[in-house]
């Protein structure tokens, strides 16, 4: 075998020819590393959008006080987690009116129950005069969005179908 020193001497040519190969392991397992870290990196969560148009399968009849009205789609993820009142802080959620006007949700109150409806009130932010009440039961939504002297509505059509309605204030019949 040899003496203590010619063990340590052998080491060190081991180590020292094995050196290269130790730095290119070394140089992939970082490279390993930094690739699975920017491919499973949490990503930035993007401002989530409560509905979406789709196009229109059967358009209702008009009545006089509708200005106008479009087929929406709900996002059920975040209907989820607009029900849920211990969900707090919201991600930015923002809704979409007609003419491409978006308005962020500032969400003051979510009262949830038992069975699966929750009531979410709130005001729009960076709009004077402009809040919202949401009714929102299993996937199905109901509620009314106020900016300025504008009312909207958001009515369940049928078997998870919505609409967005704009109407006229001065001539919606009372309840």
């Amino acid at each position: 075998m040899g003496s203590a020193g010619q063990q340590s001497l052998m080491t060190f040519a081991l180590h020292r020819l094995n050196r290269p190969m130790l730095r290119r392991l070394l140089l992939a397992g970082l490279l390993a590393c930094l690739s699975s870290h920017t491919v499973w990196a949490d990503e930035p969560t993007l401002p989530s959008t409560m509905w979406q148009s789709v196009p229109d399968q059967a358009p209702a009849p008009r009545k006089p006080w509708v200005l106008r009205d479009r087929a929406i789609a709900l996002n059920p993820q975040l209907l989820l987690t607009l029900k849920d009142a211990a969900a707090r802080p919201h991600p930015p959620v923002f809704i979409e009116l007609f003419d491409g006007n978006r308005y962020e949700l500032d969400i003051t109150s979510t009262i949830s129950r038992i069975n699966d409806s929750a009531v979410i009130r709130g005001l729009l932010k960076h709009t004077p005069h402009g809040d919202f009440t949401f009714i929102v039961n299993g996937s199905v939504m109901g509620g009314t969005v106020h900016v300025g002297e504008r009312l909207f509505t958001i009515e369940h059509v049928s078997n998870g179908h919505h609409r967005l309605l704009e109407l006229n204030p001065a001539t919606v019949p009372p309840d």
